[in-house]
C-alpha cells in the first residue's frame, strides 16, 4: 500500500499538479487520486478518479511473466473520467442554471408558428432543422406567440424561431436567442450559424 501511495504522489508531482493528502479517506482495496470539482456555489464534488487495486489481483490470482521470466503480480487501476454520472450531470446543470451552452442543450431551438396559416412551413422549417442535426421542438398550439416565447425563455432555450406570414412570404425565419436578441434570415444561414456552437464528433 505504501508503495502505492508514492507511485501516485510522484506522478503528481512529476505533472506539477497541486494536491491534497487526505488520510483514511482512501478505498478499501488502494490509494487513489480524486480529482474535485467546484459548483456555481464553490462546493467540491469528487467526480472523476484514479485508483490503485492491490485486493482484485490478488483475489482472481493474476499474474503475468516478467521479461526476466519471473512470474509477478499486477497492479490493477480503475480510471472514472466523470465520476457518477448523476452527480456530474447535478454540478452541471447548477453550473450553468440550467441554460446550457447550444452543444448541448437537451432542444436546441423552438420552432413556433404565430397563426395556423403558417402551420406548413413551421413543418418544413422544422424538417430542415432536424436533418441538419439541430435537436428541436415544435410548437404550433393555438397559443399567442408572446406566450410560446415566455415559455421557451423559462425552459432556457437556446434558439427561438419564429414564423408568420411574412417570414412564410420571404422563405425567412426569424431568430431569437436568450438574451432577446432578434435577426431574421434564411434557413440555411440559421444552420450554419447554429452549427458553430455545436462540435462536430
Amino acid at each position: 500500500m505504501g508503495d502505492g501511495n508514492k507511485t501516485l504522489i510522484d506522478a503528481l508531482n512529476a505533472k506539477g499538479l497541486p494536491y491534497e493528502i487526505n488520510e483514511g479517506d482512501g478505498a478499501f482495496y488502494g490509494p487513489k487520486i480524486d480529482v474535485k470539482i467546484k459548483d456555481a456555489i464553490g462546493r467540491k464534488w469528487q467526480c472523476a478518479t484514479i485508483q490503485c487495486d492491490f485486493t482484485l489481483p490478488a483475489r482472481f490470482d493474476l499474474n503475468y511473466i516478467a521479461t526476466d521470466g519471473s512470474k509477478q503480480r499486477p497492479v490493477m487501476l480503475h480510471r472514472v473520467i466523470l465520476g457518477s454520472v448523476d452527480r456530474f450531470l447535478g454540478v452541471l446543470i447548477e453550473h450553468f442554471s440550467g441554460a446550457f451552452p447550444t452543444w448541448i442543450a437537451p432542444v436546441q431551438a423552438i420552432i413556433m408558428n404565430i397563426t395556423d396559416s403558417q402551420m406548413e412551413y413551421a413543418e418544413t422549417v422544422a424538417k430542415d432543422l432536424r436533418d441538419a442535426g439541430i435537436r428541436i421542438e415544435l410548437d404550433t398550439r393555438n397559443e399567442k406567440v408572446g406566450y410560446k416565447i415566455r415559455e421557451a425563455r423559462l425552459s432556457k432555450v437556446p434558439y427561438m424561431v419564429i414564423v408568420g406570414d411574412k417570414e412564410k412570404a420571404e422563405g425567412t425565419i426569424t431568430v431569437r436567442d436568450r438574451s432577446n436578441a432578434q435577426k431574421v434570415m434564411g434557413v440555411s444561414e440559421f444552420i450554419t450559424d447554429i452549427n458553430r456552437e455545436i462540435p462536430k464528433i
